[in-house]
């Protein structure tokens, strides 16, 4: 056996009459939906059901595995005492999903202790599950900071754990979509929310499960979507079937999307290798750009890979411009896989003697000292995307007023606490929340006096 069904939920917790007290009566269509696509996920039998939550355990490097024999959840902190649940946990699905993913070399399992709590991520899909006469284990599975690809290679290492194990498997991926729609609500209104949820549900509807893995990061933090990375783990769990996708419900009254969407597993089909077909086109991106580097991201480039595949510095290479030669100044080196940044380290103020030998040094430690990240390795080389920022010497400002998040970087300071922040990043939009990132990077806490500093870049992409 394998996944023999699939379904996109969500879970607000209004969607219960103990917590709607009425108001749940305008999301009538979704829980239409929802007792339909428990009806569905009920009569497919499952042994088990795998719920992905983006409210179980995160981490940004690892998928947290719930562990132990059963778990119980309420909605206490929501104000809701009268709402509980208990679930058996399937321990030797558990068991051998964690063995499967250390095979394909996913750092996913049980660590991080018992978190008997079920989250309402899980709860509310259980809650309609349990309403159907279907008997079941559950496995419960968090999401993480890691790549869209890894994800999805989670998800196939569900469905080979099934395989494995002879399970009939049902696959639940919890997730609410945009929290953006409406002025009204309680996050207000962004542009980006009413488009991701128009062409997230697209996707869903049609079955095109490479959209999942290829909507911009940026576009998603500005639409505060909550489920993506939930479906990109079906998605992959789903990897190789053909299927037959049906969109049940869409509602977003309340600022929030939702959406109940089935998929029924018809058959194999080979076109639906939805990573493989990531990953080609991601190359092949990847090759036309490189042969669009300029000679300040070759360098970085070339400093990097060849510390990771020979442990030894890079040589200055012949025929660099003379500019990067002569000239002094701070250098930033970032690192993106996937769109998602992968490391970033620099110097505010120049450390060697010019650009070139600032660039050398950044580049490895971009990619093998930046504490957010583990080190990168050598099977991710062809998948990185370099930038090389140039800094201009910073001046001192009086006031937030005089910055430009397009055209200047800031640098905050407080005693020998400083923060820095480059110019023009994706999902910085104002001064305010560029000086409010940098203090956080510096540790300068509320109420701390501080100074500013801007400065100018010359990026090459």
């Amino acid at each position: 056996m394998s996944i023999v069904g699939a379904f996109i939920v969500p879970h607000p917790p209004i969607i219960l009459p103990e917590v709607g007290r009425g108001e749940e009566r305008k999301i009538q269509r979704t829980i239409d939906a929802y007792r339909e696509a428990a009806r569905r996920a009920a009569a497919l039998q499952p042994d088990t059901v795998v719920v992905t939550s983006p409210h179980a355990t995160l981490y940004a490097d690892y998928f947290h595995i719930s562990p132990g024999e059963k778990a119980c959840g309420n909605l206490k902190a929501f104000g809701i005492p009268g709402v509980s649940l208990e679930a058996q946990y399937d321990s030797a699905f558990v068991r051998a999903l964690e063995e499967e993913a250390g095979k394909a070399g996913l750092p996913a399992g049980t660590l991080g202790g018992q978190d008997k709590m079920l989250d309402h991520g899980t709860l509310i899909p259980l809650r309609f599950l349990n309403e159907t006469p279907v008997r079941y284990r559950l496995v419960r599975i968090g999401l993480s900071g890691l790549p869209a690809l890894e994800h999805y290679r989670l998800g196939k290492c569900i469905a080979r754990t099934a395989e494995k194990l002879n399970r009939r498997v049902v696959f639940v991926a919890s997730g609410d979509l945009s929290h953006k729609l409406t002025a009204e609500g309680p996050y207000g209104f962004a542009e980006e929310s009413p488009e991701f949820d128009r062409q997230v549900t697209d996707a869903m509807a049609k079955g095109d499960f490479l959209r999942f893995l290829t909507f911009p990061p940026a576009f998603c933090g500005a639409a505060a979507e909550c489920g993506l990375r939930s479906f990109m783990i079906m998605a992959g769990a789903l990897d190789g079937k053909a299927v037959r996708p049906e969109l049940l419900s869409y509602e977003g009254p309340f600022g929030v999307g939702y959406a109940v969407c089935s998929f029924e597993i018809t058959g194999e089909d080979d076109l639906r290798h939805f990573d493989a077909v990531y990953a080609k086109e991601h190359r092949a991106h990847l090759n036309a750009v490189k042969e669009k580097e300029d000679p300040y991201v070759r360098l970085a480039r070339l400093s990097l890979e060849t510390f990771i595949k020979t442990g030894m510095r890079a040589n200055m290479p012949d025929g660099l411009p003379e500019k990067m030669l002569q000239q002094r100044a701070g250098v930033f080196v970032s690192l993106k896989k996937y769109g998602e940044l992968r490391g970033c380290i620099g110097t505010i103020e120049p450390v060697t003697g010019n650009v070139a030998e600032e660039i050398l040094q950044n580049a490895v430690s971009a990619g093998v000292e930046d504490p957010r990240f583990p080190s990168v390795t050598a099977s991710e080389l062809p998948d990185l995307v370099y930038s090389v920022d140039v800094l201009a010497k910073p001046e001192p400002i009086a006031s937030i007023s005089e910055l430009d998040v397009k055209r200047y970087g800031v640098i905050v300071s407080s005693g020998y606490k400083r923060g820095l922040l480059l110019p023009n990043l994706e999902g910085v939009d104002t001064p305010e929340q560029q000086v409010s990132i940098a203090k956080q990077k510096a540790g300068i806490h509320r109420g701390e006096r501080f100074s500013l500093e801007r400065f100018e870049v010359v990026r090459h992409t």
